[in-house]
Formats: structure tokens, sequence, C-alpha cells
């Protein structure tokens, strides 16, 4: 019998623990006071389960990883989409608990890789810079709306805002330069027109798995993998999904200038276009080839070249 599983749900305040489903859950405050309380509970090394937090989760995946613990981070959605499968609608910190637990227990998701020592804050800055965009955009939408009387407000804090992400770009690369083995993997992605710097930044920091995997595997977790609608006889479209936004939306951009300047990328892109499919459907194409060619590139330790093109 495999070792069980524990949930934990996390909040702000509050680490709520659960193993089996009729186990008391256990409490710890959300602090480092709390995470290693909650260390001292754990038996031998079993799999920890936790849901994205947007952040909340960080100090527990930090000391799971430190004390050699297998930690898998999933996605809130698809804890939530198991629980209405399996008729739990009720929703408390208890409850999460446990349905975190029973999620990992069946699905067993995969533990997520140690980060390397001193690479946290390189992907804090580029978590931060994404952050920063999503700001400017919408205080630029709010912009085009806005009465005089609070334009001048909102122009001052896109001005702030530009200021800071000007920083965080210089960070960003300040950080890649100051690790070698970062550095060597930036030169490679870069190598591949199309791929800029802050390209290989994202994928760098939210992508690090990226070499190390198989095609499919690396183009499910960018979120380019056609998904099946199928039922009986009915054969839906294929559509992709899942997957990490970031790391998706960066190869969307480096893909729109790969299919100009990258021979095997534009030939592919071509083809496809000139064989009737739709401009997003081969521009989606070429992203997972993109993807893939990254991948084989980093697994090889080799700088792209003409004959690699796909």
């Amino acid at each position: 019998m495999s070792d069980p599983v524990i949930g934990v749900d996390v909040s702000k305040a509050w680490l709520d623990l659960a193993c089996r489903p009729d186990d008391p859950v256990e409490r710890h405050a959300n602090s480092p006071e709390g995470v290693a309380g909650l260390l001292a509970r754990l038996g031998r090394p079993q799999l920890v389960v936790v849901e994205a937090t947007g952040g909340y989760e960080l100090n527990l995946v930090r000391a799971l990883h430190a004390a050699g613990r297998p930690v898998a981070v999933v996605n809130p959605r698809q804890v939530r989409n198991f629980a209405r499968a399996r008729g739990r609608l009720a929703k408390t910190d208890a409850l999460d608990a446990r349905i975190i637990a029973e999620f990992g227990a069946l699905l067993r998701p995969l533990p997520m890789p140690s980060p390397p020592q001193g690479r946290e804050d390189f992907a804090a800055l580029v978590a931060r810079r994404r952050q920063v965009i999503d700001m400017m955009v919408a205080e630029k939408n709010r912009l085009e709306h806005a009465l005089d009387g609070v334009r001048g407000f909102i122009a001052e804090h896109l001005g702030a805002l530009k200021s800071q992400l000007a920083n965080l770009d210089a960070a960003i690369a300040l950080a890649v330069e100051a690790d070698p083995q970062l550095c060597k993997r930036r030169d490679i992605l870069t190598s591949v027109p199309g791929v800029g710097q802050l390209t290989a930044a994202v994928i760098l920091a939210e992508l690090p798995e990226l070499g190390s995997i198989g095609a499919k595997q690396a183009a499910a977790l960018v979120g380019v993998a056609p998904i099946n609608r199928d039922s009986g006889a009915h054969r839906g479209e294929r559509h992709i999904g899942g997957g990490r936004p970031s790391v998706r939306c960066a190869i969307y951009m480096a893909t729109l200038s790969a299919v100009r300047y990258e021979p095997g990328l534009k030939a592919f892109y071509q083809r496809l276009r000139s064989g009737g499919k739709r401009p997003k459907v081969a521009l989606v194409a070429a992203m997972r080839k993109l993807v893939t060619l990254l991948n084989i590139l980093l697994a090889r330790n080799q700088h792209w070249k003409p004959q690699h093109g796909c």
C-alpha cells in the first residue's frame, strides 16, 4: 500500500493539514513557527499536495524542499472540479484540506523539482515583472475612459510602474548573469530567432523542467497540447488549455517573431496556412514546434543552428 498523501489547504493566516478522510484536520499558523510545527507532524517522506494560492504557499513549499519532502503544487481549479465530480459541493478550510488529500491520493501529481539554490529570488523578480505588466494594462484601460479629475493620478501611477519595470528588467538580467547555469541556458534559448531575453527569463523561471522532459509533456506544461473533446460518436474540435499561462503568453509572443525569422518555423507555418489552416490554428501549431525545438536544444546543451529548424 502506498504512503498516504498529505493535503494542505493554504490561506494567508492558516495551514490546514489533512491525511485520511476520517482523521481530524490539523490547523497550523502560516508562519515560520507554524510551518515548523507542521513539518514536525509529518511522518516518513510522503507526498504533500498544496494548491497554488498566489504566493501564500511559498514558505511551506520552501520548507518542504529544505526538509527533503516531495511536494506538488496544483491548480486550484483542478481540485475544485475534482470536488464537484465527487459531489463535494460544500467548502470550508477543513473540507478543502481533505479534498486536496483525496485528489493527491487518487491522481498522484508529480512533485515539483527543488529550485536550485539562489534562484527563488530570480523567479520572484520574473513574477513581479508580470504583475507590473498586468497593472500597467489595467491602468491604461482605466485611463482611456477616466474623467479629467482622476487622469493625472492614473498617469502618475503609470509613470511609477514604468520606472519599476525598467528596474525589474535590469535586476532580472543581472540575476541571470550572476548564475552560470542560468546564463548558459539563457544563451541557448535566445540563440533561436524570435526568442528574446525576457521570453527566456520567463521560461527559465517558470518552466525549469524544459530540457529534461519529453515533447508531449513540455507542450502540456505550456498549455499548447490539443485536448480532445469527444463524446460517443461526436468528435469535437481540439482546443488548447491548462498549463502555465505566463509561459504560454511568452511563447506566443516569441512565435509571432519566430514564424518570420526562424527558417524551419516559417516554412512550417506557411505550409499550414497554404493548406487551409486558420491563422490562429497554424500559430498554435507553430508554438508547439517552438516548444519542442527549445526542449531539444536544452536537452542537447547546444545552440540553435539553421539545420536544427523544425
